[in-house]
């Protein structure tokens, strides 16, 4: 019997043993079939396989009872791993934990998952998956910890969540889950913490939340959450954070906020909260961060004071509409507050006033509001400061020299005030400091050399105020210094030499002073440079050869200098963007070498003296928009090059001594805004594919030797402002077409062959403002009426045409007419009683026009005697006639006689040389069409056709001389 016991013993254990080892060999094989189902880059999975038993595999953790072969946890977190999530997991039916975040992988979460029945916690987060959460992952019931977020899954978020009756940590964030929150959320009673943030959930949140009494940690910022703050949130007894960050929530902050004692962060920056600040947030004693920022907040401060809130550390109450004084109670001698931003507020009040004795400050943000007042002297109590941000407020006074003392302070930003006096010297204590703004002030006095002692200085900036003397010249000291701004003040003198071994340094800008001398070649070691600008100084000499090194300079602005020589050291910058060298005295060519820069998109060379022909290369900027070569000296063609450069909206040439016909590939810059080649020696005919540049603003040929007419496709251009065709050979009427021009501000084409009637659709141009200019032309037949459409013109000049008929009484409505010139015409009759201010040159060669400011007209028997008409008596009439008769007789009489005279002395007379002749026809020329009266009205009255277009040369740089004077230059070359 007992024998028989033992076999059957025996028997058992031999079974159970052989079931374990199929068991073993069952998962084993399992494994290795996940394995086979993934990519393994960083061979994580590499002793997979190996003769030792599967439990000791690389994240692989069995039952601690030897003889349980079963797998409860699998964790390849952060192992590299690629490709879909194995469907063969789904047989690890004794799995409790399965750990795959932090990989590559990529597809749906499979359906299998829903056989893991004992899981408890999933992590899949910070992977490339995607589509819909699967209903099926919602039938683990057992699960505690769900963190499938930082994936591409989308869709909503299924009701089913509800089952999760164990779930403590639900992380979805950093997902494209959409439509509203499900209200089954309130049934996860053991739920802990709660985190959707960074997803694009909508509506209202669920007031179930309330239920979720456990709550500790609840995250929904940066989502399109709507609706007041729910009230329910007052249940949530254990909340230590509450993240609302960036949603839509309106209303008013609730006051349950008062009862959540545990409370340690609030953020609900960026939502659309109003109202004011509930004082029940005083009751939140353990709360040490407190975000408000970015809402429509209203009212003063007095629902905050850390008297009650000793452990609030971090208060940001920026951009609302707060107003009044900074409370004396927000933070006092003992409060824990470091941190502080009120900025973008309606605060008021003496700056400072009430945080002198905040102590434990470390970073106090007051920009932006409307605080006055001086920098008290006592700021130095503050000495763990490290960020002081007062820009953007009414501040006066000095800069305290306590300032000197706050050895911790890092970044000082006082610009945009009204402080005054000097920059005191005590700055150069501060050794920890690394940016300083103080620009747009009204500080004078000098840069104290002292600031040069700061060795931390990596930002300094003081644009816009008075100072004057010379730039320090151990600013080489700064060696950490990053960007340099001491553009608009008086500074004078030579930039030292040793800003050249600032060798970090990546933005200069000095522009806007009173420099001179030549700029330092030790600017070569500034490889890191970027930006350069020294525009508006009186720097002089050649260009340093060695800013050829500066190979990462982006833009360079030296323009409205006196810098001269070539501009050759500039062709090796690559990286080149913007180049500005504008009314200097560079000569010479343009190098081909400075085409090399591809992404070169503004490259203005005017009003230098270059010469020779546009070089080859124009094609490599593709990027090009601004292109500025006028008042230079260069030669040739436009270049066909240019056709290539589709973005180009400004194309400058005017004032050189370019040939050729304007080309048709014109029309093919479809981004073609400004186009000026005005002042050259080309001819031909305006091309008609000029018409399909449809951007175009301001349109220069004037001065030029353009004949045929002008093309009608000009009409196409609806956006012009500016056109000026004046001083051409251009003949023909003027199109009707130029009635779509609707835009137009100044229309000037006088000094032509142009002829015809004067087309009343001028009347429609009703933007016309600055000049319509049609002289000295061949125009006839009447004045249209419709010009009285032009209420606001202010210069008409119709001079030097054969028009005809009346002064149109329409042109009485010019009231914004300043200047009026009708003159050297055959008008006739009346001049309409409002035109009667303007000069008489207005109207002079005009043999039949008559009235005021010309004579009385004639031929009525009535005269107006001081307003009252009287009619003359038949005597009175009869002694007229016979005035007129006698005095007729005695002109006749008295011009008989002279000529008598003449003919008797002719012989006596001395026959002028030929020259003499010819020039006597030449002023008799110049006296029949007024060309003495006429330059004399150019120089001082229609000298806008010499500007220049872009407006941005500065009028003490440009060469005096008159638009006659220069255009007369300009035609001798041609």
């Amino acid at each position: 019997m007992v024998t028989m016991t033992m076999v059957i013993v025996v028997r058992v254990v031999f079974l159970l043993s052989f079931i374990m080892l199929c068991d073993a060999s069952t998962t084993s094989d399992l494994l290795l079939q996940v394995k086979s189902e993934i990519r393994d880059s960083n061979g994580a999975l590499q002793n997979w396989g190996s003769e030792t038993t599967f439990c000791s595999w690389n994240g692989v953790t069995c039952s601690d009872e030897e003889e349980d072969w079963a797998v409860l946890a699998l964790n390849l977190s952060n192992s590299g791993l690629s490709g879909l999530i194995p469907t063969k997991l789904g047989a690890l039916h004794s799995l409790q934990l399965l750990d795959l975040s932090s990989n590559s992988l990529t597809g749906s979460i499979p359906l299998e998952m829903s056989e893991l029945r004992n899981l408890e916690v999933l992590l899949l987060y910070s992977n490339f998956l995607s589509g819909n959460i699967p209903v099926e992952v919602f039938h683990l019931t057992k699960l505690r910890v769900l963190r499938i977020g930082d994936n591409m899954l989308s869709g909503e978020i299924p009701p089913e969540i509800g089952d999760l009756t164990q779930l403590q940590t639900l992380g979805l964030a950093h997902t494209k889950l959409t439509g509203s929150i499900p209200k089954e959320i309130g049934k996860l009673k053991s739920l802990k913490i709660l985190n959707l943030q960074n997803n694009d959930h909508t509506g209202r949140f669920p007031e179930e939340i309330g239920k979720c009494i456990e709550l500790r940690v609840l995250s929904v910022s940066n989502n399109h959450i709507e609706g007041d703050v729910f009230s329910a949130i007052g249940k949530l007894q254990s909340l230590q954070t509450l993240n609302m960050a960036n949603n839509s929530f309106s209303g008013g902050i609730p006051v349950e906020l008062g009862k959540l004692s545990n409370l340690t962060v609030i953020n609900m920056v960026g939502n659309r909260l109003h109202g004011g600040i509930p004082a029940e947030i005083n009751q939140l004693t353990m709360l040490q961060t407190l975000d408000l920022s970015r809402n429509s907040l209203s009212g003063p401060i007095t629902g905050i004071s850390t008297v009650h809130l000793k452990r609030l550390r971090y208060l940001v109450l920026s951009h609302n509409s707060l107003t009044g004084p900074v409370p004396v109670d927000l933070c006092p001698s003992t409060s824990s507050l470091s941190m502080l931003y009120l900025t973008g507020n309606n605060l008021t009040g003496e700056i400072l006033s009430g945080l002198l004795n905040c102590t434990s400050l470390q970073s106090l943000d007051l920009s932006n509001n409307g605080f006055h007042g001086s920098i008290p002297s006592g700021i130095d109590i503050l000495s763990g400061l490290a960020d002081l941000v007062l820009n953007n407020n009414s501040l006066t006074g000095v800069i305290p020299p306590e300032i000197g003392k706050l050895g911790n302070l890092e970044n000082l930003f006082l610009f945009h005030n009204n402080l005054r006096g000097e920059i005191p010297s005590e700055l150069g204590k501060l050794q920890s400091l690394r940016v300083i703004y103080a620009y747009e002030n009204q500080l004078s006095g000098t840069i104290p050399r002292e600031i040069t002692n700061c060795s931390n200085l990596e930002e300094i900036d003081f644009f816009g105020n008075h100072l004057t003397g010379e730039i320090p010249e151990d600013m080489g000291n700064l060696r950490n210094l990053v960007f340099l701004q001491f553009r608009q003040n008086g500074l004078s003198g030579s930039i030292p030499p040793s800003l050249g071994y600032c060798t970090k340094l990546q933005s200069l800008t000095i522009a806007d002073n009173n420099l001179s001398g030549k700029i330092p070649s030790s600017f070569g070691f500034l490889t890191n440079l970027k930006l350069i600008t020294l525009y508006n100084n009186s720097l002089q000499g050649p260009l340093p050869d060695s800013f050829g090194s500066l190979r990462n300079l982006s833009i360079v602005n030296l323009s409205n200098n006196n810098l001269s020589g070539s501009i050759a050291p500039l062709t090796a910058w690559t990286s080149l963007t913007k180049l500005d060298l504008t009314n200097n005295s560079f000569s010479g060519r343009i190098p081909p070498s400075l085409f090399n820069s591809n992404y070169i998109d503004r490259l203005r060379l005017g009003y230098n003296f270059l010469q020779g022909e546009i070089p080859p290369g124009l094609h490599n900027l593709a990027d090009l928009f601004f292109l500025d070569l006028s008042y230079n000296q260069l030669n040739g063609s436009i270049p066909t090059e240019l056709s290539e450069c589709k973005r180009l909206g400004h194309l400058l040439l005017g004032g050189n001594r370019m040939t050729g016909i304007i080309p048709p590939w014109l029309g093919n810059l479809q981004s073609l805004g400004e186009l000026d080649l005005s002042s050259n020696c080309l001819y031909g005919s305006i091309p008609p594919e000029i018409g399909k540049c449809t951007n175009l603003i301001k349109l220069s040929v004037h001065d030029n030797n353009l004949s045929s007419w002008i093309p009608p496709q000009i009409g196409k251009l609806k956006s012009l402002n500016l056109l000026t065709m004046h001083r051409n050979n251009m003949s023909g009427p003027i199109p009707a077409t130029i009635q779509n021009c609707s835009k137009l501000y100044k229309l000037t084409l006088s000094e032509n062959v142009l002829s015809g009637k004067l087309p009343p659709e001028l009347g429609q141009l009703t933007e016309l403002q600055e000049i319509l200019d049609l002289s000295q032309n061949n125009f006839a037949g009447d004045v249209p009426s419709s010009l009285g459409n032009l209420v606001k013109l202010e210069r008409l000049d119709l001079s030097y045409n054969h028009l005809e008929g009346n002064v149109p009484s329409s042109l009485t409505r010019l009231t914004s007419l300043q200047i009026l010139n009708l003159s050297d015409n055959i008008l006739q009759g009346e001049i309409p009683s409002g035109l009667s201010e303007f000069p008489t040159s207005s109207f002079s060669g005009n043999n039949d026009l008559c009235g005021l400011p010309l004579a009385p007209c004639k031929g009525s028997a009535e005269t107006s005697v001081k307003g009252n008409k009287v009619k003359l008596s038949d005597a009175a009439a009869v002694a007229i006639v016979v005035l007129i008769v006698f005095t007729s007789t005695v002109v006749c009489l008295a011009m008989l006689f002279l000529i008598l005279r003449i003919w008797c002395n002719w012989r006596e007379i001395t026959v002028s040389s030929t020259m003499d002749g010819e020039g006597r026809e030449w002023r008799e020329e110049i006296d029949r069409w007024g060309y003495k009266d006429m330059k004399k009205t150019m120089g001082e009255y229609w000298k806008t056709s010499s500007f220049s277009s872009t407006g941005s040369t500065p009028e003490n740089k440009i060469p005096v001389t008159t638009a006659l004077e220069t255009t007369t230059k300009i035609k001798n070359d041609c």
